[in-house]
């Protein structure tokens, strides 16, 4: 029997491993540093007080014959296909990569000392402790994490003064009628927004910006993401960001027993585009990937692959949002749904994450 072990049981790998054992027959293993599943998208929520479901990962597993190891990689070895785990060691036949991203903390001096993220669980507890001291706080980063992490902030905690500090223009992958709207929004919450600043360093006091300051006794850092080193130390062919190159069925360009998903994946149209990380690219395409896999273990020729977007979902607090419909580049189309509409639109997209989590499978396309 084939064994397939995936490593990281976020979105994408949770995923791929029921994928797996639903379609490939093999013995499957899923490890991850944590025995529950985090709703990452709603981390910004928790910081502000609000409670998350409990969703553990034996319970999603149920029924579908994974293992699940609860412990840390801390090492691949492609030659001896092996994983390297704090507890001990699993081999491999086929090797799942799904470690996913974290907030890119080096880029910045004092971004680790000073400031907080929200991608883990435990980086969202603390800087829900921190607010709770906070009267003035600094988002740095103006892309969709920062806009919904401001935004929740402003409306969650009115007596918070909310800056959002952004190097481009508030909105800037959106259509005019999105900006239009984003605007409307953070005025109506009273967010701060600094346009066209380069951050140059984070202290205890706030961002370090240009020839000047943004005071602030609370930092939360999304201006960009990392992730882990694993597959570079591993000897993986990577990009610069340390993604793993793939190819069209997202296995790896240097070790064809390896498939790479989500995040940690550096993914791209037939037409060479690069996608981005989030769940609207990581869902879809682990659902190819495993469905090639599962061709290829059975001796035939993967479908060609083919990525469309449909449109970029942002929560403005619990009562509002934007959905900005894209074409299938992730371009932005005039057409925008706002409102309490949109708020719906956007929560009713985070349920059905953990829906495809229970049932991981979407209309082949």
């Amino acid at each position: 029997m084939t064994d397939i072990v995936v490593i990281g049981a976020g979105y994408a790998g949770l995923a791929a491993a029921k994928l797996a054992a639903r379609w490939t027959g093999a013995k499957v293993t899923l490890v991850n540093e944590r025995d529950r599943f985090v709703e990452r998208v709603r981390l910004h929520q928790l910081a502000v007080g609000q409670t998350l479901r409990d969703l553990p990962l034996a319970e999603l597993l149920a029924g579908t014959g994974v293992e699940l190891v609860v412990d840390r990689v801390t090492a691949i070895d492609p030659a001896a296909r092996k994983v390297v785990l704090r507890g001990g060691a699993l081999s491999y036949d086929r090797l799942i990569y799904a470690l996913g991203s974290h907030a890119d903390l080096g880029s910045v001096p004092g971004v680790r000392e000073h400031a907080h993220t929200v991608t883990t669980l435990e980086e969202a507890e603390r800087l829900r402790a921190a607010l709770g001291r906070a009267r003035v706080v600094a988002v740095a980063g103006g892309g969709l994490t920062g806009i919904e992490a401001a935004a929740e902030l402003a409306e969650a905690r009115p007596d918070l003064e909310v800056h959002l500090v952004t190097a481009g223009t508030l909105g800037a992958a959106l259509s005019p009628a999105g900006r239009a709207h984003l605007r409307k929004v953070f005025g109506r919450l009273g967010v701060v927004v600094h346009e066209d600043v380069r951050i140059t360093a984070v202290d205890a006091h706030g961002l370090v910006v240009g020839e000047g300051r943004v005071d602030a006794d609370t930092v939360v850092w999304t201006a960009g993401f990392a992730v882990p080193e694993l597959a570079r130390a591993a000897g993986f062919e990577v990009d610069g960001r340390g993604r793993m190159v793939v190819d069209d069925t997202l296995t790896s360009v240097s070790h064809p027993e390896v498939v790479a998903v989500g995040d940690a994946a550096a993914m791209r149209r037939p037409d060479g585009q690069e996608l981005r990380m989030a769940c609207a690219t990581g869902l879809p395409t682990t659902q190819r990937a495993v469905r090639a896999l599962a061709d290829k273990l059975r001796g035939r020729t993967p479908k060609p692959f083919r990525f469309s977007y449909i449109n970029q979902c942002v929560s403005l607090g619990r009562r509002d949002g934007l959905i900005q419909f894209v074409r299938p580049d992730d371009s932005p189309r005039s057409r925008v749904l706002t409102g309490r509409w949109a708020a719906r639109y956007k929560e009713a997209v985070v349920r059905f994450t953990v829906t495809f989590e229970r049932h991981p499978t979407l209309p082949a396309g």
